[in-house]
C-alpha cells in the first residue's frame, strides 16, 4: 500500500512546488514589465530628482492599487522622493537590492514566509548614460499562496482517494498475488519433511521464476546427493558383506567335516586370511575416504620436497610392479617444493600407480613424471594397460565404480582408489584428469598449487 501512496505524495509535492514557482514567475514578469514602462517615462522626463507631474503620479498610484502594493521612487542620493503610501517620503533607503539596481541590475525577491514579492527597476537619466533612480515595487503574494492552499487541499483529497483505491486493490489482489509464494513455501516445507517428487514451475512473476529455478537446482542436487548416498550405502554393504559371506562358507565347510586333513585345513585357513585381509583393505579405504570428506582444516600442510616424496612412493610400490612384470620409470624435470599434506598426497599418488599396475599388461610399463611452473606442480602417471572406454571415464572417480565388474575379483582392490585420489587432490585445491583409449593405455594428470591457499 505504501508503494502506491508514497509516489502520489511525492508527485503532489513536485506539482505544488512547480505551480508555486510558475505562478510567482508569471506575476513577477508582469509586474516588471509594467514597472519598466513607468521607469522609462520617469527617466525620459528627468523626474528621478524632480517633482513628477500629476499624470505620472496617478499612473504610479494606479499601478500600486492594481496590485494592492506599494511603490517607492529612490533618487541618486538614496532618498525616497515618492511613496504611494506617503509614509517614508524624504527618508534614506539603502538596501542591497537598491544598490544592485543602481548598477543597472534588475532584482526580484519572493518571500513565502513574509508573503510578498519585491522587484526593482532602474530609472535612467534622459540621455541614458547613468542610473538616476530606482523604482522599488512591493506587492503581497497572498493570491499565489491562497491558490496554493486550495490546490494542496485538492491534492490531499486526491491522495486520499488513491489511498482508498490502493487499499481496496491490495485487499482484493493481495491474496492472489502472494499465492505463488505460498506454493513455493509449501514446496520448501515439503523438502524439510522429505524430498518432494515435483519440481517448482511458478512463472507468475520474474521473481518467482528465479526462485523456482534456484529451488529446482537445489532440489536436483539434493536428490543427486541422496541417490549417491543410498548407492554408496548399498555398495559399502555389498563390499563388506562379500568377504564375510566367503569367510562364513569356508568356516562352515571346516565345521561340517570331521578329521579335516591338515593340507585342506591349511588351504581353507589361507583363504580365510585372504578374505580378512580384503575386509581390512575395504575398511581402511573407507576410513581414508571419511578423512578426505572432512574440511580442508584437517590438512597437515608442510613444505615438502615432491621429488623425494614420489621416489619414496615408487620405491615402496616397486615389489608390486615387479611381481606383475611391469617396469616403472620416474622422470623429474626440475626440483619441486610445495606446501602439501604429505600423507594425503601420498595416498593419491599410490592409488594412481597401484591402479596402473593392476590394469596393465604383462611386460608393460608405467611412466611417472614430475614438472612445475611458477604456480603449479604437475604429476603424470601413464601406463601401457588395457585402457578405459570413453563412456566409463566420467564415472571412474565414483566410489566402488569398476569398469569391468566381471573381473573385479581377479584384479582385486575395493573400487575406492581413484575416489580417494580425487578427494586428496581436491583438498589441495588441485585438479585431476584422465586421458585413455581402450587397448592404448591410460594417463592421469594431477595439477596442484605450489602454495596452499586456505579457501
Amino acid at each position: 500500500m505504501a508503494v502506491g501512496i508514497l509516489p502520489c505524495i511525492v508527485l503532489k509535492a513536485i506539482i505544488l512546488e512547480s505551480y508555486e514557482n510558475r505562478a510567482v514567475d508569471v506575476q513577477t514578469a508582469r509586474l516588471q514589465n509594467q514597472c519598466k514602462i513607468l521607469s522609462d517615462q520617469i527617466g525620459a522626463g528627468g523626474y528621478a530628482d524632480a517633482q513628477m507631474p500629476e499624470t505620472l503620479l496617478v499612473e504610479l498610484t494606479h499601478l500600486a492599487d492594481v496590485y494592492n502594493g506599494r511603490i517607492l521612487l529612490v533618487n541618486g542620493q538614496y532618498e525616497i522622493t515618492e511613496d504611494t503610501f506617503d509614509l517614508d517620503t524624504g527618508k534614506i533607503l539603502v538596501s542591497e537590492n537598491v544598490m544592485q539596481c543602481f548598477e543597472g541590475k534588475e532584482t526580484k525577491i519572493y518571500d513565502a514566509k513574509q508573503r510578498y514579492i519585491e522587484v526593482t527597476c532602474p530609472v535612467y537619466a534622459p540621455d541614458g548614460s547613468r542610473v538616476a533612480g530606482v523604482l522599488l515595487t512591493s506587492i503581497p503574494a497572498d493570491f499565489v499562496l491562497e491558490s496554493l492552499d486550495a490546490l494542496n487541499h485538492i491534492a490531499w483529497v486526491a491522495v486520499g482517494v488513491i489511498a482508498l483505491l490502493v487499499a481496496t486493490l491490495a485487499a482484493a489482489l493481495g491474496p492472489v498475488m502472494v499465492r505463488p509464494f505460498a506454493r513455493i513455501t509449501s514446496s520448501i516445507e515439503a523438502v524439510n519433511e522429505g524430498y518432494d517428487a515435483n519440481y517448482l514451475h511458478e512463472n507468475a512473476y520474474t521473481e518467482t521464476t528465479l526462485i523456482s529455478e534456484a529451488f529446482n537446482k537445489m532440489l536436483g542436487r539434493l536428490k543427486t546427493l541422496d541417490d549417491s548416498r543410498q548407492e554408496f550405502v548399498a555398495n559399502v554393504s555389498h563390499e563388506l558383506k562379500t568377504p564375510i559371506t566367503s569367510m562364513k562358507v569356508l568356516a562352515d565347510s571346516l565345521l561340517g567335516q570331521e578329521d579335516v586333513p591338515v593340507g585342506l585345513y591349511r588351504e581353507f585357513m589361507g583363504d580365510l586370511s585372504e578374505e580378512i585381509e580384503r575386509e581390512d583393505k575395504i575398511i581402511n579405504d573407507l576410513l581414508s575416504l571419511v578423512k578426505m570428506d572432512k574440511t580442508a582444516s584437517a590438512l597437515d600442510v608442510k613444505q615438502t620436497n615432491i621429488n623425494e616424496l614420489v621416489e619414496r612412493i615408487l620405491k615402496r610400490l616397486q615389489p608390486i610392479a615387479a611381481a606383475a612384470n611391469v617396469e616403472v620409470v620416474f622422470e623429474s624435470f626440475r626440483p619441486v617444493n610445495a606446501e602439501v599434506d604429505e600423507v594425503k598426497l601420498s595416498l593419491a599418488i599410490s592409488n594412481l600407480v597401484e591402479n596402473a599396475v593392476k590394469y596393465n599388461t604383462k611386460g608393460g610399463w608405467i611412466h611417472v613424471s614430475l614438472n612445475a611452473d611458477h604456480k603449479y606442480f604437475y604429476i603424470e602417471v601413464a601406463d601401457s594397460g588395457i585402457g578405459i572406454p570413453q563412456e566409463a571415464q566420467e564415472h571412474i572417480f565414483e566410489r566402488f565404480y569398476r569398469v569391468d565388474k566381471s573381473h573385479s575379483r581377479e584384479i582385486g582392490g575395493t573400487g575406492l582408489g581413484l575416489s580417494i585420489a580425487r578427494s586428496a587432490v581436491v583438498l589441495h585445491r588441485g585438479a585431476i584428469k584422465v586421458y585413455s583409449q581402450p587397448g592404448e593405455g591410460t594417463t592421469f594428470t594431477v595439477r596442484i598449487p605450489l602454495s596452499y591457499v586456505v579457501g
